[in-house]
Parts: structure tokens; sequence; C-alpha cells
């Protein structure tokens, strides 16, 4: 049922599951499949966040590299590496070197601060610590002898983490290759190099296999051959072209195989451990879902991750298109090196995010298609590909700014993101994930990046002396997400069942109603003569009239159809918004368009003859002249004093000519606090202030009903839960985007402190001039207490910081920071749907302004030509409303409505629960599921009590003709009585005669 969705959803992917196959045996090519697949799962359910947790015995940890961190370039004996080479290059004349640290030379300077790293580990509560040891630290000039230095830092460090039970995870190789090795035999362009590559891994496996289970003989070898000895853009800066960076790649695969051999014949029977490789890789998708383009995005995984997967994990041999594609270009193995190269990892160890993907993957290997972060779908695509391996997640992350200090909210979204969609492919898509490593533990040396990003979860002050570790936010996002292994179901993420109250208005909202005065039937009074013999025309008769009738509502035919349409939602309430500027053209009551006037008369009328209640806004700013006449708008619009008055004078010809059938009113709806000033803002509140109170005092008794303001209300969150500073710039957006027309009316009679105690700061300290103008203490007296509700419209929640990260996205003025979680849901036009943000809203609506009748006055979402986004609208309608129920039983907030927006797609585009093409309007499936929720007047369940409400008085369309033609039908009526009485008494006396003559 409907009425369950929310439960359902979570059930619903591993459902599909048994209709789409999770994957069987893997084979080349068997990853193709993947694009279609998730093509097909529903939308939006599969992309809802999924909350559980992982298997028990999930490896969590952490990751750095040797270079990136330790740092000690010239210490303990330590030799060159061709990334100190690299870095201590001189600078290119068209540019001086950047600021700051070179290079790696310092870095985090973790190798003279052991302890301090562990302690981080320790913090996090982590079961694996990754890390990479030094090529050069251990053998100075690539080979024997040892350097005694280097062997005792690695014991002491191992010593350490088995202190702690935190599990070594080493690399022997990230990409910091001896200089020597560089020097003599060409680095990895020679077949020299596996041999060397083997000795060391036998020197490292002696002095650490029996303290390590997990081994990883080189990191991300694609970027290494293909950007160290093909493009040149890192160490060793080779510019070989693309043959040289296929030799490099077959000379890391052969190194990669005799080690991983090596220790198979001599060191695992003994230690018990486990070899693999860390590969790298992007996500791509098709432009459009073609069969060509999907062949393209498998092609370009090949080129990346297939170029060293398909030979270890398949048949030692790359793949097919890249051997149809470069021919001579890659070399070739023996089929003795096939055998010997197949079957080289016990397990796929996987690293994705920031360092490849949009960074170092070369643009011809996208093959025209789109890069992505979906790393859900590459699970997938290596379960497919790869005989369903054991994946372990050996370093995923995103960056932030390198100017980043400790409120890292961009860092922990894209963590949340990632470690949510491994999640979903194990509960999902049977991927069998083990673990997963964040990078890194602490800030670093991000290779070609240098220091301009961050991606530590330690903050690092690079330049200080002691080098001290501090927290970041995303420090205890990790920190909880371990203890509770995952995101389990919270109480508050679960839908409730229950019912509103009988008179819970149930709206919907049209910002202005289709208005057209053209009259639906022949009212012209002149005469005409028809010429039936030359013209066949009709000749008007000049001077001669007929007497004209009164014009009646149901001349207007937009007004039936829209009724009509009305009804069919089932709605209690409809709200809509005058035009001013139409109905006073000049801005006062010398030019009154009363055609209009007598228009939005008929329509208030037809609806309360359906038993629906008017909601009607006497302004609404629109861009066009904020919908002002056009007279005060060009003089100033809310700026000008003049415009209060005129506003006053407009709405006592409103309630005059209206209020015998508007018993609902809004003075002024969703006023964009964006592009106000600080004196238009006061200009509107008097504005408002001064209409409440005459409708209060002469028209109240009369007419009986209830006004008052509508403030547009997203939700702001802070985008750091753990931040103080990030829950003050919270605070703040709110009191300048609510408090600050809602204070005044709803709080205390003036501004909100914050505002003032802000701009009084930003002014002194930045010589900004932003004055927010005094109320005097009778303004205050006048606008305190304005009003007979809350109404408020709410479409979204929006997260903030306090960090500078995005240029694009900060507010110098307001200090603020808008960052987006991109787990949540958006719409087309990026819009977040965030359900328990109303409900967090409602609460502190109640909390600031007390237990104020409320009335979620408009809440929607936009949809495009693809009618499968109106499934999100569903959702949205479903979950809001939702949250709007636990707000109203559990919260005790006084919520007396809720209103949809939007009415139809003519009047807002893309908003609508009705579509309007080609003339016609169509319902969308989300106009039965808000009338299946009306209907139920929410979400009743089992236990729920029946609410028993008064019947309405029962109408029906057929019920109109009758009722717009009560002067007709009483004329009928007469004629027939007469008729009737006039036969009965012609039968009557006839019978009396004939009886008389007999």
């Amino acid at each position: 049922p409907a009425g369950n969705m929310a439960l359902a959803a979570p059930l619903l992917p591993p459902l599909l599951l048994l209709l789409l196959g999770r994957p069987g045996l893997g084979a080349p090519g068997q990853g193709a499949g993947t694009w279609s697949r998730f093509a097909r799962l529903p939308y939006p359910q599969d992309q809802l966040f999924l909350h559980d947790t992982f298997p028990d015995g999930f490896l969590w940890g952490a990751g750095s590299a040797a270079y990136q961190t330790e740092g000690g370039w010239r210490q303990g004996g330590k030799g060159a590496s061709v990334w100190d080479t690299f870095a201590h290059r001189p600078a290119t004349p068209s540019g001086a070197a950047p600021p700051g640290p070179v290079g790696g030379d310092v870095a985090s300077d973790s190798y003279n601060n052991l302890f301090r790293d562990v302690e981080g580990l320790r913090r996090l509560g982590v079961s694996h610590y990754r890390f990479s040891l030094s090529w050069a630290r251990l053998l100075p000039n690539g080979t024997a002898p040892p350097n005694p230095a280097g062997l005792a830092h690695y014991g002491r460090l191992l010593a350490r983490l088995r202190e702690l039970g935190v599990e070594p995870v080493v690399t022997l190789y990230h990409w910091d290759l001896p200089q020597a090795l560089q020097d003599a035999f060409g680095g990895w362009a020679s077949p020299v190099l596996p041999q060397v590559f083997r000795d060391y891994a036998e020197l490292c496996f002696r002095h650490f296999g029996g303290q390590v289970r997990y081994w990883l003989t080189m990191d991300n070898p694609y970027v290494v051959a293909w950007h160290g000895y093909g493009t040149g853009r890192l160490p060793p800066g080779v510019r070989g072209g693309p043959r040289l960076a296929y030799l490099a790649a077959h000379h890391l695969l052969q190194a990669h195989a005799k080690v991983w051999h090596l220790y198979n014949d001599h060191f695992r029977p003994a230690q018990r451990g486990k070899v693999s490789i860390a590969l790298s890789s992007h996500w791509i998708k098709p432009q459009r879902m073609t069969e060509k383009n999907i062949k393209e995005c498998q092609k370009s995984l090949d080129f990346v991750l297939g170029w060293f997967a398909k030979p270890i994990f398949i048949d030692g041999d790359y793949p097919e298109s890249m051997r149809s594609n470069l021919s001579s270009l890659l070399p070739e193995f023996s089929e003795a090196e096939k055998k010997y190269i197949k079957g080289t990892a016990d397990f796929f160890a996987l690293s994705f995010g920031a360092t490849l993907s949009f960074q170092l993957l070369d643009s011809h290997m996208k093959f025209q298609q789109l890069e992505s972060i979906s790393l859900r779908q590459l699970l997938y695509w290596i379960n497919s590909e790869y005989n369903n391996p054991q994946i372990f997640i050996v370093e995923n992350s995103w960056f932030v700014s390198g100017t980043t200090k400790k409120d890292d909210a961009k860092y922990i979204y894209y963590l949340k993101k990632f470690i949510m969609e491994t999640l979903k492919a194990i509960r999902y898509d049977g991927v069998n994930v083990f673990g997963y490593t964040v990078w890194s533990l602490l800030d670093g040396f991000e290779w070609h990046r240098g220091y301009s990003i961050r991606r530590g979860l330690f903050y690092v002050d690079f330049q200080s002396h002691d080098k001290k570790l501090m927290p970041k936010s995303s420090v205890l996002f990790y920190q909880k997400l371990i203890e509770k292994n995952g995101f389990p179901p919270l109480p508050e993420n679960q839908p409730i069942e229950g019912i509103f109250p009988c008179s819970f208005a149930w709206g919907i909202v049209d910002n202005y109603i289709q208005v057209d005065t053209t009259p639906a039937q022949f009212l012209d009074s002149s005469v005409y003569v028809w010429d039936v013999h030359q013209t066949k025309k009709l000749i008007k008769v000049d001077g001669v009239y007929a007497s004209k009738r009164k014009r009646h509502c149901v001349d207007f035919a937009a007004i039936r159809l829209q009724i009509s349409l009305l009804q069919e939602m089932h709605v209690t309430h409809f709200h809509f918004s005058l035009k001013w500027s139409l109905i006073l053209p000049l801005g006062n009551l010398s030019l009154i368009n009363h055609t209009l006037v007598h228009y939005y008369q008929c329509f208030a009328s037809e609806l309360l003859r359906v038993n629906i209640t008017p909601v009607v806004a006497l302004w609404q700013p629109m861009i066009e002249n904020q919908e002002l006449p056009v007279s005060l708008a060009k003089y100033g619009a809310w700026e000008n004093t003049e415009t209060v008055q005129a506003f006053v004078e407009y709405a006592r010809f409103c309630f005059t000519s209206l209020g015998d059938h508007v018993k609902f009113w809004i003075t002024m709806n969703e006023p964009s606090v964006k592009n106000l000033t600080y004196t238009a803002g006061h200009n509107l509140l008097k504005a408002h202030a001064k209409v409440w109170h005459l409708y209060d005092k002469e028209f109240r008794r009369s007419q009986k009903g209830k006004i008052s303001i509508a403030l547009q209300a997203d939700w702001v969150e802070p985008a750091c839960p753990f931040s103080r500073n990030d829950q003050d710039v919270a605070d703040r957006i709110l009191e300048f985007d609510i408090g600050w027309l809602a204070e005044p009316i709803f709080g205390n009679g003036d501004y909100p402190e914050v505002m003032r105690a802000w701009l009084h700061q930003r002014n002194s300290v930045d010589l900004y001039n932003f004055h927010l103008p005094y109320f005097s203490e009778d303004e205050k007296k006048l606008i305190q207490g304005s009003f007979d509700f809350f109404a408020l419209s709410h479409y979204t929640t929006t997260l903030v910081g306090s960090e500078k990260e995005d240029a694009v996205k900060y507010d110098h003025y307001l200090e603020v920071q808008m960052i987006n979680d991109i787990t949540w849901l958006h719409s087309p036009s990026r819009a977040a749907v965030v359900p328990w943000g109303l409900r967090k809203l409602l609460k502190w609506v109640k909390s600031k302004y007390g237990n104020v009748p409320i009335y979620v006055m408009a809440s929607g979402i936009d949809d495009d030509q693809n009618m499968v986004y109106d499934k999100l609208r569903v959702y949205y309608i479903q979950n809001y409303i939702n949250e709007a129920l636990k707000a109203y039983t559990l919260d005790d907030v006084n919520l007396q409505g809720y209103f949809v927006y939007s009415f139809n797609d003519k009047t807002a585009p893309k908003y609508g629960l009705y579509s309007y093409v080609a003339n016609q309007y169509e319902p969308k499936p989300s106009l039965k599921h808000y009338r299946e929720i009306i209907g139920n007047n929410g979400f009743p369940g089992p236990e729920t009590p029946e609410l028993l409400c008064p019947e309405e008085v029962a109408s029906c369309a057929d019920c109109h003709f009758f009722r717009t033609r009560k002067s007709l039908l009483a004329f009928i009526s007469f004629v027939f009585v007469a008729f009737v009485v006039t036969v009965f008494f012609i039968t009557y006396y006839s019978k009396r005669v004939e009886r008389r003559y007999k």
C-alpha cells in the first residue's frame, strides 16, 4: 500500500536482486551489464540512504604513504627517492616555487612522531592501519646492504601497533622508487627491476613478516607507469609516451608476480599472511544509454583497471580491448608468463577516490564518456568481471581545501557517500567487501597537488615545529561510525502511523489562479439581422439594443474547469494570491479593474459551493516589479513609505469586496528576504501590521475570518553536527532567513538580537554600512502579536558550515559556507529532499514562538519531462507529511494544515500535481497519492483508533447546474404545478358533468 512506502523502501532492492540477479562467476566482459542493471533499479527507493550495519568482523582502518607523511628525508641514513629528486627540481622560469614546505622533505614529520600517529589510531578505534615502507629508507641504494635505522624505525611502529591490537596492512612500494635505481637502470623501464623488487620484498618479509598478515606489493601501478614513464607528470618524470608507459606496466606486473610467488613459496606456510596489489580505478557512465556507449565505458575501465586486474585475476593477459586497439604498442606475455602472473592476488585491493578520479585519469581513457564517482557500481563491476573476489578497499576518500582546519564537512559527506555505497554493494548487490580504509590518517603532501588540498582525518599545521595532530570533525564522524559498525536504523528515521484531527486543513497551492474573463455565453446586447439572401452573415442593427442581463459566475468557463480539477484532489483548502498590480493598476482606488474583482468573487464563491475554503494572499512578490503596481514599483517599491499606506488601502478594498467569501487571509506570501533591503523589510513589516489591525478592528467581527503573514522557512542544519562553530552559523542563518520577519511579529516586536549584534560587528570590522532600522515603541506594539497563526512555506533543507571551502558557495557577508550532502536525494533542479528538516523546523518554531497554530502553507518539489521524477514527488509528499505527523503527535506542535505546492504545471512549471500538455490537464500519480493520504487523514495503522468526522455538505458536479439556475427552476416548477392542477380540475369537472347528464 502507498501508505507503507517508507517502510517498504529498504526491502525493495534485495527483492529486485531475485529479478535482476546477483553477479555470478565473472568473466571478461560480464561487467558490461552493470550500467543497464543500475538503470533498471527502482527510483527513488534505490537511491535512499541505507540505514544498516556492516557484517560482523568488518575491518575499519585508515592509511598513509611514506613519502606523503614521513618527512625525515635526510635522517637515519635514508637514501633519495625519485620523489625527492622531483620535488627539488629548480622552479621553472615561468613561475616561482610555491610557498611553504618543499615536497615531502618534512611533510607531517611522522618519522619523528611515530607514537603521535599511533595515538591517532587509538583514538579512532580502527582495526587496521595501512602504511607503506620507504624503499629508500630500508635500502638507500635500492639494493643491499639494508639500513639498520630504517629497519628499527618500522620495527618500532609494528611493535606499537601490536600493543594496541591494530592490524598492519603494509605496502612495499608506494611510488617512492629509490633514485639510485632510476639512475642505474632507468627505473621501471628496465627488465632488471622485477628481480630487484623481489630482493627488496624478501628483506621485508624476513624482518617484518611475522607481524604482518596483509601485504600489498605496490600502489596504483597505472599512475606509476602512465604518468611516471609516459606523460612525465609524476616522478621520475620520463616523457616516454605510451610505448614506454606500457613497457613499464609490463615490468610492474612481472615484479608483483615475483613477489607474490616468493611469499607463497617461502613465507606463507610460516607467516600465514595474504598478498595483493592495490589497484586504483575511476568510474565511468555512458553519455546516453546506448550499446555503443556502454562498450566505450567498458573499454575505459579495461584501459585503467583491467590493464592490471585482468592479467592477475583472470588469465595472465591484457584485456582484449587493449590488444585490439593498441596493436604493437602493448608488450606480450609468453604463455609461461601468463601462467606465472595469473592468480597472483589473495584478495582484490581497491583504491578509489581523489588520487585518480578527476585528477590523474588521462582524458583519452574516458573514450568520450562521463566520469563519475559511484563506488557501488564499480564494486559491482569488479564483482561481475573478476569472479566475485574478496574485496578490500585499501584507499578511499575525497579532499578539502588546504585552508580547511577543523570542520571538514565536505570530506565527511563524501566519506558518508562512499561508505554507504559500500554497504549497499554488500547488502543489496551481494558484493564480498571485507574491509574499508579511509585515506588518510593525517594531512600530508598530496603528490601533484602539493599542500593545496588536505585528505587527513587529523589536521597538521605544516608551518609549525612540533606538527601536533588536531582532530577534525571527520574524526568524530568516523569514530562513531566504527563504534556502530555502520549506520544502524534510528527510531526517528522510521515512519509512524497515525492520523490528523478532523479539522486539519488539506490544501493545494497555486501562485496565481488562471484568470480568463472571456464570457462563456453570448452576452452582446446588440440586435442583429441575418442576411439569408446575400452575405449569409449577421448584420448589426445600429441603435437597437436588447436589455442586458446581469453577469453570472457561470459565464466564466475557466472557473468551472479549475474548480472541477480541484474537486478531483479532495482538498479542503485552496491557496492562491491576488494580483495587486492588476486589481489597482495605478496603485490607488482611482482605477479599479471591476471585471477582475468580479472574477475573484466568483472563484471564491464557487470554491465555497464545493466545500473548498479559499485561502487568499493579498500580495506575493514576483520577478516583474515585485508584483506591485507600476507607479509604486517605479518609486522605490517597499523602500518608499507611501507603499505602506497604498497597501493598507488596497487591503481595505479587498476585504470589502471579497470578505464575504474569504475567511482565511494572508497579508504577504513568501516575501523573499534574499532580495529585501533592511529598509524595505522594515516597511513591509509595518504594512503587514497595519493591515492586520485594519482587519481586526473593522472586518473581523462581521466577516469572522483570520489573517496572518506567510514566511518562507527552509530548515538550516549545521554541516558538522559536532561543531559549535557550525551550529552558531546555522543559528545565525535561521535568524536572518526567518527570524528577521518572524521575531517582530511573533516574538518581542523587534529584530532578533543575533541580527543586530552580527551587523554591528560586521559594520565595525569591515566598514560595511548595512543599517538595520529601529522601531519606535509604538511601532513595536503595532507589529508584535499581529498574527492569528504562523504560516510558513517549506521546501528543502540547507547545510551550512563555518570554514570557507568553495568560494562560489561562500557568503562573505554572513561568513557561511553552503555545503551539499551528496547522499541526499535531489530533484532535477538540485533541491535536496530532506523530510526530517520539516519536523526540525516545526519544533524550532514552537520553541521560539510558543504553541502558536501553524500551517505549512506550501511544500513541494520539481520534476521534469521524464515522469520518473514524479515518483520523487510521491516520496516527497509521503515522507514530508509523515514528518509533519511526527511533529503533531510526538512533539505536540500545534499544526493545523498542510498544503502541497503546486496545483498545475501551467502556472508553476514542473511543480504541479497536474501536468499541462497540449492545452490539457492530466493528473500525475502524485495527485492520486496525495488524495489517498487526504482520504485517510494521514497514515492510519491497525492500532490507530477510528476517527469519526462529521460529514460535510455533500457536493456533486451535476448539482452545480441546479444551484446556478434557481430562478429558472422555480419558474419551471411553478408551470409544472399549474399544469398538474389544471389537468386535475378539468378531469374532475368533466366527470361531474357526465354524471349529471346521466
